[in-house]
């Protein structure tokens, strides 16, 4: 927020009005109706990066694993995967403005997961899978109410975006461990719906 304010005084104020209104801070400090304070996490490194990704949710859409109260942590065992699920969303979000003009850095979060989880990898035609969202994510939403109901940590799954990727969704913060900051990458459109990756570092 530092190109915002001439000075710390209106720099600390910014901060203050962002800090009531983020809902992350809101969910860490008193939950929400679909994510307790204390199924967050706390003490560990990047706390804010985990929390903040089941706090933060599209509140009218549901994704593909998740509600539209309650977000998750979506990764993936290769970057190439990570980008191309992440540019595809970024893309939908770009024809929707109807503008596809947009440079976007991205930094890549490596993270640990142990546990159980629903395999779907040698399922491709369950129709959580399906590549439009009015079919997948209906049906991906009862797969995860289901891990959720046999206390299972999360789902791995064929990647709907790259073919041959893996990803893998968390359903519960404590589940993502050991984060650490990986590399970064530049998303860019110009004009088109498709978009060039530059690897920063």
């Amino acid at each position: 927020m530092a190109p915002l304010a001439d000075n710390q005084d209106e720099l600390d104020l910014l901060a203050e009005i962002e800090g009531a209104t983020s809902g992350r801070l809101v969910a860490e400090d008193r939950g929400t109706a679909s994510l307790p304070a204390t199924e967050l996490v706390h003490g560990v490194a990047h706390a804010k990066f985990i929390n903040a990704s089941f706090a933060y949710a599209k509140p009218r859409q549901i994704m593909r694993f998740n509600p539209s109260d309650r977000g998750a942590w979506y990764a993936a065992l290769a970057v190439e995967t990570c980008i191309a699920e992440v540019g595809s969303h970024l893309t939908q979000a770009l024809a929707d403005a109807n503008d596809f003009n947009a440079v976007v850095d991205y930094g890549e979060m490596l993270a640990s997961m142990a546990g159980v989880f629903i395999d779907l990898r040698g399922k491709p035609e369950h129709a959580c899978l399906n590549p439009n969202p009015t079919v997948g994510y209906p049906a991906g939403n009862v797969v995860a109410a289901q891990a959720t109901a046999e206390d299972l940590n999360g789902i791995i799954y064929p990647s709907v975006r790259h073919l041959g990727g893996t990803c893998i969704v968390a359903l519960r913060p404590n589940v993502v461990q050991s984060v650490v900051q990986g590399g970064m990458h530049r998303l860019t459109w110009s004009g088109t719906p498709e978009f060039a990756v530059e690897h920063l570092r």
